[in-house]
């Protein structure tokens, strides 16, 4: 079967609002791609590109795509099939005012480092140094519930969550707050670590293989994105502080854990600080990320 393609071109945000309008409807279960450009929109080819701040117009999300049967309350199931470069080169920079050490005086902003893809997309080079390549989407989401959001900020929503786990072969879910759920992603990276310290990965342009389905009368009452990588169940929580958004993916942890296990939250919660981990996700946004990771042995499908 010949997948619906939604490329930036047939349309794009950079904004999650509540009244998105979208570009396309798929059926409940349908398989689409999706087609994104870079975060700098092709602004940046070489090492002599500079970005001397941060655009107002940032990380373009390819979409929305309606939902159908999507109504508020239920949860968005996004399987991630593939994520493909479809760029030769990634770009990784600084720029004034962003990122973790902005305010280093050692270090330059804005700079550019290109990174080419070598043969078989395996690896990018970055000056003489091969990094191996392992795309994910920076940014993804849904409609939110009131207010409107840049791509650039996450929450509940999704957004700008820039978690590496958002890759190949898992699969992310979000709460539901607008009719149709309305999906978009962007901000891609050929590699990124955990942290995203100088405020992008290798930003690239890729292809990415979805298949989206509605869960009805979930048990769970999802508040923030979840994902589920196959060898463990992350929450994602987004937050003014690092100490509130680990706060808040322990909160959102320890409910699962109480519903599966049949605990106490105080049980789960002692649970939870015996198996799996907080993990970073990025410290350079608006908002930072982090997640709560617990192994698939303790925790099953919630859904």
């Amino acid at each position: 079967m010949t997948r619906k393609v939604i490329s930036y071109k047939d349309g794009h945000v950079y904004e999650f609002a509540p009244n998105m309008e979208p570009i396309y409807t798929a059926k409940d279960g349908e398989s689409i791609t999706f087609e994104t450009i870079d975060s700098l929109n092709k602004a940046v080819q070489s090492d002599s590109d500079l970005m001397d701040a941060i655009p107002e117009e940032v990380n373009a999300a390819t979409g929305p795509v309606a939902v159908e049967g999507a109504t508020p309350g239920d949860v968005l199931k996004v399987e991630i099939e593939d994520v493909r470069l479809n760029e030769e080169q990634g770009r990784v920079i600084t720029a004034p005012e962003f990122g973790l050490l902005q305010d280093h005086e050692d270090i330059e902003h804005p700079a550019t480092r290109v990174t080419e893809i070598t043969k078989g997309s395996e690896s990018l080079l970055f000056k003489d140094l091969e990094v191996p390549i392992n795309p994910i989407i920076g940014t993804i989401g849904v409609a939110t519930s009131e207010e409107t959001i840049t791509t650039l900020i996450p929450h509940n929503h999704g957004g700008n969550l820039d978690t590496t786990d958002m890759t190949t072969g898992t699969i992310a879910y979000f709460p539901v707050f607008q009719e149709g759920a309305m999906l978009a992603m962007g901000d891609s990276k050929a590699a990124m670590a955990d942290g995203e310290m100088c405020g992008t990965g290798a930003e690239i342009g890729t292809d990415i293989d979805v298949t989206v389905s509605v869960i009805k009368d979930a048990a769970v009452d999802l508040e923030r994105p979840l994902v589920d990588t196959g060898d463990a169940w992350k929450t994602i929580a987004s937050a003014e502080t690092m100490e509130d958004a680990v706060e808040m993916a322990n909160e959102d942890l320890i409910k699962l854990l109480a519903l599966e296990h049949d605990y106490s939250l105080t049980d789960a919660y002692l649970f939870s600080s015996l198996v799996g981990g907080l993990e970073i996700s990025q410290v350079v946004d608006p908002l930072v990320t982090a997640r709560n990771s617990v192994p698939s042995e303790y925790f099953s499908d919630p859904f």
